[in-house]
C-alpha cells in the first residue's frame, strides 16, 4: 500500500458531526465526481476512484446523510494491476435537492464555482472539507524521500477557495496550474504535519515525524563521515608533502645536520605517515603541540629552500 493510500485509509475512519460529514461529502463529490444533467432538475453523478477507502467513505456518507441510490461497480485494471471503483448516483427525485444541500448546486444559478462557505461555519466542518478534498484528489510523498503534499482540483475559484481554507488553519499552501487543472501543494515539513493533523491523520503525522527524525540522524552521520573523510584526505596530503620535504632535506643537507627537534620530527613522520600533525606531536618525547609541529615543518621547509637555492 502506498503512503498516500495509508493516509487516506486513516482519514476514512475519522468520525464527525453531521455538519462535518456533509462538508466532507461535498468535497469528495466536488473533486472526484462528474455531474451530468438532462433537462430541468434531472441530474446524475459518476464518481471514479482507485482508492477503496474513498469509495467506502462516499457510499457510507451518502447513505447516512441522504436516501440516494449509489450502485457500485468494481473493475480491475490488467495493465496496472489495480482496482477501479465507479460509484453512480443515477437520476432520482431527491438528487437535485441534495446537491443544493451539499453546496454543489446553487438554486437558479447552476453549478457552484467556489467552496460552499455556508457549509463551513465551524472548524470541524472546514477540517472535514479539506479531508474530503484530499481523499478525492490528494497525494503525499513517502516521507523517507521528500516532504510533499498536494491536492489536485478543477476550477480556479474552487482552487483558490481551498487555498484560503487551508490557510485558515495556519498552513501555507501554494497553487500551481497544471494542464487545465490546479494543484494546491505544500513542501514544508511543518505545513505537511499541520495539515495531516487538521484532517485527522494523527497516526500518519507521527510516522512523518519519525521519518524526519531518522533522516536528521542519517544526515548528521553523513556529515560527520564526510567531514572525517575530508580531514583524513587533508592529513594524508599534508603527510605526503612532509615526507617529500624530508627526502629533499636528506639529499640537500643530511638529516644529521638538522637541529634535534627537526630530526625528531623527521623520524616520527617516517614512522607514522598516517597520523595528523597533532597526533604526530603526541607521539614525541616530550610531546609537542600542533602549533609547535607546524612551526617545525615551516623551519624544515626554510632550510630545504636555502639549501636548494
Amino acid at each position: 500500500m502506498s503512503f498516500t493510500a495509508r493516509v487516506k485509509d486513516e482519514l476514512s475512519r475519522v468520525e464527525g458531526a453531521p455538519a462535518a460529514e456533509l462538508a466532507q461529502l461535498s468535497a469528495l463529490i466536488r473533486v472526484c465526481g462528474t455531474l451530468s444533467f438532462r433537462g430541468a432538475g434531472r441530474y446524475s453523478i459518476r464518481i471514479a476512484t482507485e482508492t477503496g477507502a474513498v469509495a467506502r467513505t462516499i457510499i457510507k456518507l451518502t447513505h447516512k446523510l441522504f436516501d440516494l441510490e449509489t450502485p457500485l461497480t468494481v473493475r480491475r485494471s490488467v495493465l496496472h494491476k489495480t482496482r477501479n471503483y465507479l460509484i453512480e448516483m443515477p437520476e432520482q427525485d431527491e438528487l437535485a435537492e441534495d446537491l443544493v444541500k451539499l453546496g454543489i448546486l446553487v438554486p437558479g444559478r447552476g453549478l457552484a464555482t467556489g467552496v460552499p462557505v455556508a457549509l463551513l461555519r465551524s472548524r470541524e466542518a472546514r477540517s472535514a472539507f479539506v479531508r474530503g478534498a484530499f481523499m478525492a484528489g490528494g497525494f503525499i510523498a513517502d516521507p523517507r524521500g521528500d516532504f510533499h503534499l498536494e491536492i489536485a482540483v478543477t476550477g480556479e475559484d474552487f482552487a483558490r477557495g481551498l487555498v484560503s481554507l487551508v490557510g485558515s488553519f495556519g498552513v501555507s499552501a501554494r497553487l500551481n496550474r497544471r494542464r487545465g487543472a490546479f494543484a494546491l501543494y505544500l513542501k514544508s515539513f511543518d505545513d505537511v504535519i499541520s495539515l495531516l493533523r487538521v484532517m485527522g491523520a494523527h497516526r500518519m503525522a507521527r510516522v512523518v515525524e519519525l521519518a524526519r527524525a531518522q533522516k536528521s540522524v542519517k544526515n548528521d552521520v553523513n556529515r560527520r563521515v564526510n567531514a572525517e573523510m575530508a580531514n583524513q584526505a587533508r592529513s594524508t596530503g599534508a603527510a605526503a608533502s612532509q615526507l617529500d620535504l624530508i627526502d629533499r632535506a636528506e639529499r640537500g643537507v643530511g638529516l644529521a645536520a638538522l637541529p634535534p627537534a627537526l630530526r625528531a620530527f623527521c623520524r616520527a613522520r617516517r614512522e607514522h605517515p598516517e597520523l595528523s600533525l597533532a597526533a604526530l606531536g603526541a607521539e614525541l618525547d616530550p610531546p609537542a603541540s600542533k602549533s609547535a609541529m607546524y612551526h617545525r615543518v615551516l623551519r624544515l621547509q626554510q632550510i630545504v629552500e636555502e639549501a636548494e637555492g
